[in-house]
């Protein structure tokens, strides 16, 4: 995801500026839209959105590997993490480990 933050627009900007917010969404930016000054929508590429549901499924217990994917042979290092042996959270108290 490479969301190139622009100036939020109202509902009222965005619905009078709807082309041009489709070709900032397709340029790679995200539109977020406003509400009485409240952030209530963005436009994103569907690619974003894909991006998104994943990390939202995997959840945070599933770590790397949850993560993993959407790239040239991701595949292989998602089945590498998805079979590496999980370790503890590291004791924060002993700082030589």
């Amino acid at each position: 995801m490479r969301w190139a933050m622009n100036k939020p627009l109202s509902v009222a900007e965005a619905k009078a500026s709807f082309s041009e917010c489709i070709r900032k969404v397709e340029a790679g930016k995200a539109v977020f839209i406003t509400r009485h000054g409240k952030t209530v929508a963005a436009l994103v590429s569907p690619g974003d959105v894909e991006h998104l549901e994943r990390l939202r499924k995997a959840g945070p217990e599933s770590g790397l590997v949850g993560i993993a994917g959407g790239w040239e042979n991701s595949e292989e290092l998602a089945a590498i993490l998805d079979e590496s042996p999980r370790s503890s959270q590291r004791d924060m108290a002993d700082p030589e480990h």
